[in-house]
């Protein structure tokens, strides 16, 4: 079974998950400045097979940081990822009350959905390359 951690890179602030083909084992938001310790944690707890990062935003200094682990690493296309985030965010979070009955198109999540751009591009990531 492939196991990847994705990276969705950004100047501040970083969404990490770890993802199996139909299970998302871990995401979580991480500063910038803790990426490299908190990734080779993860490598040391979960064993992915590769590491994924989007191309976007503050990904070529990340990229060569991370090759410091010694774990494969490819870079992965984001176009949209910030998007389809949003849709995972209120997939998994529907609005209550009111929020409700406005398009879910208007709505901004109530917090960073960093986390769930890392699922999004891990997910599609394993759909191509099964």
């Amino acid at each position: 079974m492939s196991k990847v951690l994705a990276v969705d890179p950004g100047r501040d602030k970083c969404g990490l998950a770890v993802v199996t083909p139909g299970h998302v084992i871990l995401k979580q938001i991480v500063p910038r400045s803790e990426i490299i310790r908190v990734v080779a944690e993860m490598v040391s707890e979960h064993a992915p097979d590769e590491i994924i990062v989007g191309n976007g935003t503050g990904s070529s200094g990340l990229i060569e940081e991370l090759r410091s682990l010694s774990i494969p690493l490819l870079a992965v296309e984001e176009s949209y990822s910030t998007q389809r985030a949003r849709t995972r965010y209120f997939l998994e979070n529907p609005p209550r009350g009111f929020l409700r009955l406005i398009p879910r198109g208007l709505l901004s999540p109530p917090c960073p959905v960093d986390d769930y751009a890392a699922v999004v591009l891990a997910e599609s990531h394993l759909r191509n390359h099964p």
